[in-house]
């Protein structure tokens, strides 16, 4: 453990929880085989970003949504440890239930007061099937839940982004969107890597960071702006 003025600084927890759509939809072009592709492609960044910060423990868990959620991953797993397991898609898109099960897991106990800002990323292709506002308001009900960072990839253009932005709740952050296999790689390997160093490191200031609002300052992802690349799909 690092050494600290007064004694040792004791490893904190750090939640990672993915909350993935896995509706019919994101069985279209290939849409749910590119989200497996990316996450298992980011898993060894992520081991690498955590064991650059011993001060904290990334342990991650899944959560899938369709016709229903349920936990894709259900225990706490350090990264170090995980394994991806291919996501398979079915159903309609229930993420207000999703929402309201994350919550769940976010109250003291099972979390504990000394862990760090939980990181919840929200990926998802299309609009929910059930009360979304419920699910969110149990969400942010939970300290927890409105501590944490969260961060939402939208895949195509038929994706509710206005949803995925009330999720977020952060005026600055927007959601990242995902219109081919290579900007999704390219958002969640910038979640796995910027987002989860910042989130361990909560007191580090990054330059260009977005703070305000927000309980960890975390670097501005890539700029949006402009034509997507060569081979849009989605």
């Amino acid at each position: 453990m690092a050494k600290r003025p007064g004694g040792e600084l004791a490893t904190r927890p750090l939640h990672f929880i993915w909350l993935a759509d896995c509706s019919g939809s994101m069985s279209i072009d290939g849409k749910i085989q590119a989200l497996n592709n990316a996450i298992r492609e980011a898993l060894p960044h992520m081991q690498t970003v955590a064991d650059e910060n011993p001060n904290a423990e990334v342990l991650m868990r899944v959560l899938k949504f369709s016709s229903g959620a349920q936990w894709h991953v259900s225990q706490p797993t350090p990264v170090a440890d995980f394994k991806w397991v291919d996501l398979q898609t079915d159903g309609v898109t229930d993420l207000g239930k999703a929402l309201s099960m994350l919550a769940e897991q976010l109250r003291i106990p099972p979390m504990t007061d000394r862990a760090l800002p939980p990181v919840l990323v929200l990926i998802s292709d299309g609009c929910p099937t059930d009360d979304f506002h419920k699910g969110l308001q149990a969400l942010m009900n939970e300290p927890w839940g409105k501590k944490a960072v969260r961060i939402a990839i939208a895949i195509g253009e038929d994706a509710d982004t206005e949803v995925l932005q009330k999720f977020i709740g952060h005026p600055e952050l927007k959601p990242l969107q995902a219109n081919n296999p290579e900007a999704l790689v390219r958002h969640i390997k910038w979640v796995s890597t910027a987002v989860l160093k910042a989130a361990s490191s909560p007191a580090s200031q990054a330059a260009g960071a977005i703070s305000g609002g927000l309980n960890v300052p975390i670097p501005a992802p890539l700029a949006q702006t402009g034509p997507n690349a060569v081979g849009d799909v989605w």
